[in-house]
């Protein structure tokens, strides 16, 4: 199975996971993915009572310390042809932003009112970044923003480069992987797994029930929660 044959109810059942579950989960799946993959500093989410998104890679840089070197014309084609990028991919999509301004990411902000509303209409979640955000009272509704920095002012914000490899609080990403984010960070799902994942979550919460039923029961002590253990490790 590749990810262009996950259905609505396959993005689904991976959204009802929360992201520690899906780091959890591909560590059944792939194991050699235990150190890499996933977001190790951390990032904001200005909207945690979003809970989970799940989509496709669209990947950018952008900067903001100092104006393009592209003219106003060349620099605008470079926007509209990101947007272009971003409209054409298919099913759901999270715009995931890599700031180039080493020392200073967030410096100008990518994300406001306008720029989430134009996303939004183009299929896209929300965003992982780690550069700033703005305007977050005014995002547009239910666009979710994962980002290093909160920051009042745009600066001088310009794309780079576009449907590039990306880097963001150590997670690098390529162009159309399979995002899963929440407030704990994100993660790349493994190309062709996302089900798989989703099984292997089911099995964890099965075996850590067991154990979570022993420690939270009457007189709970070391050797019942030993014992739990070993049973929980039996469960498939």
């Amino acid at each position: 199975m590749t990810d262009e044959d996950l259905n609505a109810e396959d993005l689904a059942a991976l959204r009802a996971l929360d992201t520690p579950s899906v780091c959890n989960a591909i560590e059944i799946v792939e194991p050699e993915r235990r150190s890499y993959g996933f977001t190790t500093s951390t990032l904001q989410c200005v909207r945690p009572e979003l809970g989970s998104m799940v989509g496709f890679a669209r990947t950018v840089t952008v900067r903001s310390t100092r104006p393009s070197t592209l003219d106003a014309e060349a620099t605008r084609q470079t926007r509209f042809a990101y947007y272009d990028y971003v409209a054409d991919a298919k099913g759901p999509t999270i715009s995931i932003v890599q700031d180039l301004d080493d020392g200073q990411a967030g410096f100008g902000s990518f994300w406001g009112e306008v720029n989430s509303n134009i996303h939004k209409s183009l299929g896209c979640l929300g965003t992982v970044t780690n550069g700033s955000v703005r305007d977050i009272d005014m995002l547009a509704d239910g666009f979710q923003v994962i980002a290093g920095v909160i920051a009042p002012s745009h600066a001088f914000i310009h794309p780079v480069d576009i449907d590039c490899t990306v880097s963001i609080a150590g997670m690098v990403v390529e162009s159309h992987d399979l995002i899963h984010a929440d407030r704990h960070g994100a993660v790349v799902v493994p190309r062709g797994k996302a089900r798989e994942v989703v099984e292997a979550a089911d099995l964890i919460a099965r075996r850590e029930a067991v154990i979570l039923d022993a420690a939270k029961a009457p007189g709970a002590n070391v050797d019942s929660i030993k014992q739990a253990m070993i049973a929980s490790a039996k469960v498939n």
